[in-house]
Order: C-alpha cells, then structure tokens, then sequence
C-alpha cells in the first residue's frame, strides 16, 4: 500500500485503497487531493471548479461510497451528466471503484429502453446516474422517488448549461429533499451556474484547479499527415529512425491498443498493451517491465494510462487524436519532463486535421508538421548506430579472443571485404529496407471553407457589418476571413475558413446560455434525384 500513501492520508478506508489498488491508482490527482477530505470530513456542499480527464468521478465517487450504507432499499445518490456517454462512464467507474461493498448502481439515459430501466428501479438502486431528460421523465412516471436521497451531483454543469439542460435541472433539485449534500463539478462558472449554486446549495465550499497549461517547454510537439491505412507503417519507421526510442502510444479504443500492441510485437518489437480490461496483476507485471526498460514501448487507452508517471519517456505518439483537447495535453505532458526533452507525435488523417485545428487553438499549442522519414534515413540511422556500437567496442578493448581469428582473415582476405560479409551475416535483415511499406504521401487541403447559419436576420435590426463586428468580438476572427454574408428576415449565413469555422462554433456554444447556439455549422443541401 506504499504507492497508495497519499490517498491513505485523505482519510479513505483500507476497502477503498483495495479497491484504488485494483484499479491501478498511484497518487491523486489536485482535484482528489482538494476535495476528498471536505466530502469525507465535514457536511457542507461542495463546488469544484476542473477539466474533463482530472479525475472528478473519483474525487466525488469515493466519499459517496465510503458514505452511503448497504441495502436501503431506496435511491441514495443522484449524479446528472450531460450526455448518455458520461452517464455510461461514470456509472462503469464507480462500479470499479466500490470494491466489495454491495452497492447497485444504474446509468438511466434517454435511447435505452425505458421498460429494462423500470425494471432496475423497481429492484433496490442506490446510486443513479442519469441525464436530465431522462430523469424527469421518470419523476413524471413517479418511477423515481428522489425525496430520501442524501447526495445529488451535478457533473459537468457548463455542458448541461450548453446544452439547454439548466431548466430541466431545477426541476429536478426541486424534487429532491432539502437535506441532502450537493456537489456542482464544472470547468467554467458562468453566471447561471453560480446562480443555481447560490439558490439551491446550503453553505459550500470551492475548490478549483488551475486549467492545465501547456508549460512541456521541453517537449518538441509535431504531427504527420498520413492515412489511416498507413498509420502502422509511419509508427514503425518513427520507432526505427530512433536512437533509443522509449514511449507511449495512444489509441482511442481497447481493440485498436490490442491490435496495434500484437502487430508490433510480431514484427518483433518489445511492446506491452494497457487498458481497462486487464487484470491488476497484469497491469503491475506490465508497468513493471516498462519502468524497467525490459519493454520499450506501452500502447494505451487514455484511462489505463492514469496512474502512470515515468520521468524519462522520449516520446508520446498519438496514434489516434483524443477527442477532448484536454486529453491532448494530459498525454503530451507525459514527456520532456524533469529537465529532460521528449518528443510529442500526432498522427493526422485528411478528415481529422480539423480537430487538430481545435486542439492547437484550444490549448495554444504549437504543433509543426514534419514529413514522415524516408527508408534510406531510417537505414542511414541504423547505420550510424552500427558504427557507434562498434566505436564503444573497440575502445574497451574486450576483443581479445577474437583477434587471432581477425589476423587469419586479414591473412587471406582484403579488410574491407572482411568487414563487408560480417556487416552483411549480422545485420542483412536490419539494414535491408523490405519490411518497410510504401507510405503515400497525403496533403491535407487547408484551403476549405465551411458556411456557418446565424440565428439572427432582418427581424433583428442585423446587418452585414453587424455579423461582421459580433464575429470579430467573440471569435477575434479577422473581417477579412468572414466572407459571402447572405441576411434573411429571421437568419444569416457566413462563410469563413474551416481552420476559423471550429473555433467560431466552440465559442457560440459557450455563449448559447443553455440554449440552442446563435451560430452553428449550416446543412448541407440535399442533393436532387
């Protein structure tokens, strides 16, 4: 329990550390460290103010479970989320991270069957975790009662508030008892947000954590354009051209960290594959072999990663862009650390340059593109690296049962000849350029543009320049980029550079205010028959 000392010292029982053990944690993340304690120690309600990937789930899930009792037989705890995919996560990590405790835990989200979810209700449920809609459906059906519950969370506040969730919210505090513990995770605080913080939470405390900043000065950020069907063949000669390459590799899926970790080690690399579905003692034997360097390369999902801190990684590869900017930065962040300079890889398809886009804009990241290296550079390096071997030997002058051998050659061979066969007997399949594939080189097309409807026209007083300025003051888009603007009584249209377009929409989604965005991505018009 050694590596689990700081989660010990928050307060948390011998069966939660079990059950951190099992799962693979090491050390808390800021937002655990802050909020453990006040969940476990006082009463008051808690805001916490953090990214997505900062590990809120446990810094709200493990004082719940360390609270709550056993075999109720009515709805203890109540988390909202935003989306039926947080909902599924949330719900799959508190199940890992309750251990031995009998507790029953259902995500309730719209798109699944509401019968099979009646049927979970009906049974004893302690903890649920469900999207707004949802639930009030069920407050409606009186299937949920929601008057004995001691905890409520609401998870990612600012995506519910985005997404127009904030009234449906409201109703569902309002159907909830007074006494229960609210606690409000969100990684902005707009002012709506804190309005229902101030209308429906007792005293309360804040906890917030700095957004990460990319600070990696260290770390040397590029990307390749390449095609998926290429991906495996530009991560070989990546690993190849390497001198001592050692690093992670990011893939988005369990199958594809399986499928990219076996076509590795058959091509006989010394790779290891982490994720969610392997066991503990696996993932310790694993992690062990790559502290110790016996296994140069681990290829992971982002939640099998956490937990793993090595100081002298080379490289991070993203082998799939994260879907979340913020995941970007957590991965990248894994090298050039301690002093020590690491290499950040993003591997970019023609149709995710965009989000590339997003992420460099988003996080401020400066990520150059590179041209993938050419069989002869990688046959060059192995060459280079042949020579310094042979350079380490000769000075240590450990030869000496080999020189008769070498005088008795020399006696009936030209040296460069000699030279010559044993370089072609030790290393013909090493510097034989066959096990390369052909990579197609691919340019993404940055000349696109992409029209985008505004939700204001005529009938609002808008005119040309008045799109123009509202653009420029909430996106700092140049008027020159905002092009072939079309006014209609009730709407608008704009075109501007894709590169442009993502950020634009990011920011209108922020300032929708719960409701539908003023400036979305317009549709594409159907094509006659």
């Amino acid at each position: 329990m050694e590596k689990l000392e700081k989660f010990k010292n928050l307060g948390l029982s011998d069966s939660t550390l079990k059950a951190l053990k099992t799962k693979g944690f090491e050390e808390p993340t800021p937002i655990q460290e802050k909020a453990i304690p006040i969940l476990l120690k006082g009463k008051c309600d808690l805001i916490g103010q953090a990214q997505t990937g900062t590990g809120k789930t446990a810094a709200f899930g493990l004082p719940i479970i360390e609270q709550i009792k056993e075999k109720t037989k009515h709805i203890q705890v109540l988390i909202l989320a935003p989306t039926r995919e947080l909902a599924i996560q949330i719900s799959e990590e508190l199940n890992s991270l309750k251990g031995d405790k009998k507790l029953h835990i259902v995500p309730i989200y719209g798109g699944q069957s509401i019968e099979l979810q009646l049927r979970s209700l009906r049974k004893s449920v302690d903890i649920v975790v469900g999207t707004p809609g949802r639930i009030i459906d069920h407050i409606k059906r009186k299937s949920m009662n929601l008057k004995e519950i001691s905890h409520l969370v609401l998870d990612e506040a600012d995506e519910m508030l985005n997404m127009g969730f904030l009234e449906d919210v409201e109703i569902i505090m309002k159907s909830t008892n007074q006494e229960k513990r609210t606690m409000l995770f969100s990684a902005t605080m707009p002012n709506e947000i804190l309005r229902i913080a101030k209308k429906y939470m007792k005293d309360y405390e804040v906890v917030a954590i700095k957004k990460e900043q990319l600070t990696a000065n260290l770390t040397d950020q590029i990307y390749f354009e390449v095609s998926t069907a290429d991906k495996f063949d530009a991560l070989c000669r990546i690993i190849d051209i390497e001198h001592n390459f050692y690093g992670l590799i990011f893939c988005r899926t369990k199958i594809d960290v399986d499928k990219i970790g076996k076509r590795l080690i058959d091509r006989g690399y010394d790779a290891d594959s982490l994720h969610g579905d392997i066991s503990q003692s696996q993932r310790e034997s694993i992690l062990n072999k790559f502290k110790g360097k016996r296994t140069n390369i681990l290829v992971a999902t982002d939640v099998a990663a956490r937990g793993i801190d090595i100081m002298d990684l080379t490289h991070v590869i993203n082998f799939a862009l994260p879907q979340d900017p913020e995941y970007y930065v957590h991965r990248i962040g894994r090298t050039g650390r301690a002093g020590k300079e690491g290499t950040a890889i993003t591997f970019v398809t023609p149709e995710e340059y965009r989000k590339l886009l997003f992420i460099q804009k988003i996080t401020k990241a400066k990520i150059r593109k590179e041209k993938i290296p050419k069989v002869q550079d990688i046959i060059d390096s192995k060459k280079n690296r042949i020579k310094s071997q042979l350079d380490d030997i000769i000075k240590d002058e450990n030869y000496s049962e080999y020189i008769t051998m070498a005088q008795d050659l020399l006696a009936e061979q030209k040296p460069e000849h000699i030279i010559a066969a044993l370089l072609k007997q030790s290393y013909k399949d090493v510097l034989s350029g066959k096990s390369y594939s052909e990579i197609k080189e691919i340019s993404v097309d940055k000349t696109g543009t992409a029209r985008l409807f505004v939700a204001l026209g005529k009938s609002d007083s808008i005119t040309r320049s008045k799109i123009i300025k509202l653009i420029k003051q909430k996106a700092n888009i140049a008027e020159s980029k905002i092009d072939d603007v079309k006014i209609f009584d009730d709407f608008s249209f704009i075109t501007v550079p894709f590169e442009d377009a993502e950020i634009i929409l990011h920011v209108f989604k922020k300032e929708g205010k719960g409701k539908r965005p003023i400036v979305v991505r317009a549709k594409k018009k159907k094509s006659k028959k």
